[in-house]
This record gives C-alpha cells, sequence and structure tokens, in this order.
C-alpha cells in the first residue's frame, strides 16, 4: 500500500496525534538551538538545559504563583503606582501544575512543561473536531497542522498558560457549534481563571443571540424557549466569571483597581503611566511605534491601523470565513474588539493573538499544493523570527513574548 493511502488509512486522532508530536519536535529543536546561544540572563545562566530555558519570562510569575500565591498587599514605586506582581497571572495553570508536583514530588520546570503540552495535544485534537464541523476532512486537516505550528507553537511545551487556554476555548467553541449551552458552563468557568478574554466571549455569544432572534423574527429559523434560556444563561455566566479576578483582585488586596493597575504596571515601560481608556491603547501605540522607532509622523501609524481595521473586517466577511459559520466569526469579531479595547500592541501581541486560532480555517482554504507548503515553510520562518525576538533574552527586556 503506498505511503499515501497508508496515512489516510489512519483513524483522525491518530493522524492528529503525529502532526501534534512533528510539531513538538520541530519546537525542541528550536528551543534549544535558541538555548544553545542564548548568554547569562537573569533567569538563567549562559547556554540553559531546556526545561531551564522553558520556564523563564512568565513561567516565572507562575512559578511564584505556586509557591507563594498573591500578595494581599501591593508594593508601590516612589510615584505611587503599583508594582508588578502576580495578581495579573491568573491562578488555574499554576495550581493544576502545583496539584501536579504534589502527587509526583517532580520539579516545578518539568511539571509545568508536561502540564502545557498535555493541554496543547488535548487543544490540538479538538482544534481538528472543531474545524470538521464546518470544512471538509482534508482542509480541517490541514488547518490543524497549521495549528501544530503556529508562529508562536513554542508556547504549547514552555511554562505558560496558553495551552490550557486554548483546549479550553476550543472545547467552549465547539459545544457552542454543537448547542450545547449547558455543557458549556463549567468550561466557561474554569477558562475566566485561566488566562484573560472571558469577557469577549459574553460579547460573541450575546451577539449570536441578537442573530438568532433576528433569524427567526425573520422566519428563517425558530428559535425555541429552551435553547434561547440556556443562550442567556451561559452569555451571563461568561459575563460575570470574566469580570471576577478583577474583583477578587480588588477584594483581597483592598485596593479596587488592583488589576488593572497590575496590568498597566508591565505597560508602562512603553508609554509611562495613564489611565486605561478603553480603545485607545492601539491609537497610543500606533503613534509610539511610528514615531519612535519609524521616525514617521503620527498620521501614519492612524492610517496603518485603520487600514488593518477595515482588513481584518473583511477577511470576516470572505466566503472562506463565511464557511466557519456565525459563531467562529462572532468570537473572532469579540475577540478581536477586546484586544483592541485593553491591549497595549507590543512583542506580546503576536501571543495575545493565539485565541484567534479558528481564523487558521481561512487560511487553509486553498487547495494549491504550493501554496500549502508555502504556508508551512511560512509559519516555521514566523517561529523562528518569534523566538529570536521574543524568548531569547538578550541585552535588554523590551521584546517580551
Amino acid at each position: 500500500m503506498p505511503l499515501t493511502a497508508r496515512w489516510c488509512a489512519l483513524p483522525w486522532w491518530a493522524r492528529v496525534t503525529a502532526m501534534f508530536l512533528a510539531g513538538r519536535v520541530l519546537d525542541t529543536l528550536l528551543l534549544l538551538w535558541q538555548a544553545a546561544i542564548e548568554g547569562a540572563n537573569a533567569w538563567t545562566g549562559a547556554h540553559p538545559r531546556y526545561l531551564d530555558f522553558a520556564n523563564i519570562w512568565d513561567g516565572r510569575w507562575y512559578q511564584t504563583v505556586e509557591q507563594f500565591g498573591y500578595p494581599r498587599e501591593l508594593q508601590f514605586d516612589p510615584t505611587g503606582h503599583v508594582l508588578q506582581n502576580q495578581w495579573a497571572f491568573l491562578p488555574v495553570y499554576p495550581y493544576i501544575v502545583k496539584g501536579l508536583i504534589f502527587v509526583t514530588t517532580m520539579s516545578w520546570e518539568l511539571a509545568a512543561v508536561i502540564v502545557s503540552v498535555v493541554c496543547a495535544w488535548g487543544a490540538t485534537m479538538m482544534f481538528y473536531k472543531l474545524m470538521r464541523t464546518r470544512l471538509r476532512p482534508s482542509t480541517a486537516m490541514y488547518a490543524t497542522v497549521l495549528f501544530s505550528i503556529a508562529p508562536v507553537a513554542a508556547l504549547y511545551q514552555v511554562a505558560y498558560a496558553e495551552s490550557m487556554f486554548e483546549l479550553l476555548l476550543v472545547v467552549i467553541l465547539y459545544l457552542w457549534v454543537k448547542r450545547r449551552f449547558w455543557l458549556m458552563l463549567p468550561f466557561i468557568v474554569v477558562a475566566a481563571f485561566t488566562r484573560p478574554g472571558e469577557v469577549a466571549l459574553a460579547l460573541a455569544l450575546g451577539l449570536w443571540i441578537v442573530w438568532r432572534l433576528w433569524r427567526a423574527w425573520r422566519g428563517r429559523e425558530p428559535m425555541r424557549m429552551p435553547e434561547l434560556t440556556a443562550s442567556v444563561i451561559a452569555t451571563l455566566v461568561a459575563f460575570v466569571a470574566g469580570l471576577a479576578w478583577p474583583v477578587i483582585a480588588g477584594h483581597v488586596t483592598g485596593y479596587p483597581s488592583a488589576y488593572t493597575q497590575t496590568e498597566l504596571s508591565w505597560r508602562a515601560s512603553y508609554t509611562g503611566w495613564g489611565p486605561l481608556v478603553p480603545f485607545t491603547p492601539w491609537f497610543e501605540a500606533a503613534k509610539w511605534w511610528f514615531t519612535l522607532w519609524l521616525h514617521t509622523p503620527a498620521w501614519v501609524g492612524y492610517l496603518t491601523l485603520v487600514v488593518l481595521i477595515l482588513l481584518f473586517a473583511a477577511f470576516l466577511l470572505i466566503p472562506p470565513a463565511r464557511r466557519l459559520g456565525m459563531e467562529l466569526r462572532l468570537w473572532l469579531a469579540a475577540y478581536g474588539l477586546y484586544v483592541l479595547a485593553v491591549f497595549f500592541p507590543q512583542s506580546s501581541t503576536f501571543r495575545i493573538l493565539l485565541p484567534m486560532f479558528p481564523a487558521l480555517g481561512v487560511i487553509a482554504a486553498p487547495r494549491a499544493r504550493w501554496y500549502r507548503i508555502g504556508m508551512v515553510v511560512v509559519f516555521v520562518a514566523a517561529q523562528v523570527g518569534w523566538l529570536l525576538l521574543a524568548w531569547t533574552i538578550g541585552d535588554y527586556d523590551w521584546s517580551p513574548p
């Protein structure tokens, strides 16, 4: 039997697992190469071993949460601003790792990577299942290839919460597509305490309800009361859960804006201190990056940002995107709006955009062999570029992952 036929004869889960493992081998080699050229830094000595190198940056913050929990008293700089602290890092991932350490007595470095890899494997399996609800098998499988080698796929095997959040999110999206709203609820709650962004899900669900009611009113698709009730409850749970962590941080510390001010402490190194005004960070960044780094007038940055927003809106309307269905397109739109509202774009942007993985179903749509091979090459090259830009440390911490 030809090799291609043997491959196609394998069950879908075996093929997905094989592609996932191939992606992890690739990223392991890339990380080992980066570690070999890494010098001494604040976290490791020169040429660190893999596990040490996989536990830098936010991994150290998660380890601090695992060991010491969250501070009840915030620390302030001489100007009265909140210093960076653990409240920016949500608890599910570090405490799951802590539980594994308790059961096995293994080190944080090993346990954190194991949890990330296992979650990434589960997310990859569910991503294929999600794509199969909308796409033909070959396209869904190719989208899964791109998911496994995404430009920031190294995050699937380091001490970050991204892969755990991707697993929870892809399950939520799959259940949403299947309209299993009651089953979504526990995943929604856990996801809200894993990574920020749950309010975007509430927005997407709310817009979907409006769309469904409109379709029902037009006589295109009836919406019965059980479906309406379950979807409204899922929306409310996502909204409340998405706002819970800032409320908890404020209650524990006695400082109502503890979470927001903690998050702003990371942005201050770029723009200085200032209040969080929704929908201004990207315009501030357009001015900051284009005037300071590219030495162009601010209007060039503003115009570039407007063009990017329009291109993204157009992207959601093209036929391959429409084939994803309204649920996934609303998620992409809502999460994009959330990022536009609260996030200051810098080197972490690529990681922050990872929850927009359903867009890979659109990128995977063309079936030409030259295109598909070319996109694999582009994605691998982007991985190398991202690791060099963001994961390696260098002389100054200006481009965190």
